[in-house]
């Protein structure tokens, strides 16, 4: 049979066959199509990732209220919920924003918008301490807090630091005074007749221990305790508030709360008004650009997760409740 035989199965003088050569379009298209898909896919995660980049530097440049970065402006920091550590107002949280707003060269004044009953006496010395540094050393900077629902105990220490407070006339603000909170649990023990044992080293180790019987001696050593923060906490509000505090008034410091109008009459608050109106009308400045630490998406989630794990892995804590 000739070598180049037209016969021959497959083959043919031109080169392969019909069948060869469909497989041959068929990989060559799908390579193609392959290489288009490739290209559309780099094309699409090259723009997802500017689109995330620019997404980040948007959120992170300051913004006013309609959203778009502004000049001249009113510097917003929410004091908002219980003031503890780990907590949104914390100072380690709210410090930086604090200084952040002070060294904008476009900041006219800072409104500290406040609205929280109250919590640790320790983080409210720091930021009190804080603003206080910053006045000084931003003099042409002043700044103002306002009251929306309740400004009480810690809150209302951390305001005093501000050149001038207002309030809505039925906001709640005051409360100076300190508190530690508990439990006792002896008359349920005696009933259920469960012991306590408790050993310490050290006579005192074991005060307040919800578990035992009031020790007369100790509890009057920790009522010292707590008129000294209760002492530095009157302190820090006369310093802050000076002449126009009413001090004739006896309830001034005793811990009780009054509305926004009975503050104005106590020296407590300089006037009534709300955010909006001490932007506009007092600072000068009505685009409002907030520096609050806000948690992103990823924080929300991963802090509700740990929450979640730490509930299901740690026992119940039936401590006393924090120093107010």
């Amino acid at each position: 049979m000739s070598e180049h035989d037209p016969s021959t199965p497959g083959m043919d003088s031109r080169g392969p066959s019909g069948w060869e050569r469909q497989v041959l379009d068929n990989l060559l298209s799908a390579t193609l199509v392959e290489r288009r898909r490739a290209r559309r896919w780099g094309i699409f995660f090259r723009a997802l990732f500017w689109l995330f980049a620019f997404t980040l530097l948007f959120l992170a440049w300051p913004r006013g209220d309609g959203g778009l970065p502004v000049g001249r402006h009113t510097a917003l920091i929410d004091l908002t919920g219980p003031i503890a550590d780990g907590q949104q107002a914390s100072a380690d949280n709210l410090i930086p924003a604090l200084r952040d707003a002070f060294e904008d060269k476009h900041t006219v004044g800072i409104l500290l918008r406040a609205n929280s009953p109250g919590g640790s006496p320790v983080q409210a010395a720091y930021l009190y301490d804080e603003i206080r540094r910053l006045r000084k050393l931003h003099p042409k900077v002043p700044v103002y807090a306002v009251v929306t629902d309740m400004c009480a105990s810690a809150c209302y220490y951390i305001i005093s630091a501000s050149d001038r407070i207002y309030a809505n006339r039925g906001s709640l603000v005051g409360s100076i005074g300190v508190l530690y909170d508990g439990f006792g649990f002896t008359g349920l023990m005696d009933k259920l007749g469960i012991q306590r044992r408790l050993l310490t080293a050290g006579k005192h180790k074991g005060m307040l221990d919800p578990f035992s019987p009031p020790n007369p001696e100790e509890t009057q050593y920790f009522k010292t305790v707590l008129e000294q923060v209760h002492q530095q906490f009157i302190e820090a509000v006369e310093k802050g508030r000076g002449d126009r505090l009413k001090k004739d008034d006896p309830d001034l410091f005793s811990g009780l709360i009054w509305t926004g109008a009975t503050g104005v009459k106590l020296g407590l608050v300089d006037g009534l008004a709300s955010p909006r109106q001490v932007a506009r009308d007092v600072i000068g400045a009505d685009n409002i650009v907030d520096y609050t630490p806000r948690e992103n998406l990823l924080d929300r989630l991963s802090n509700r997760v740990g929450a979640a794990v730490g509930r299901n892995l740690l026992p119940a804590h039936s401590g006393v409740g924090p120093l107010r």
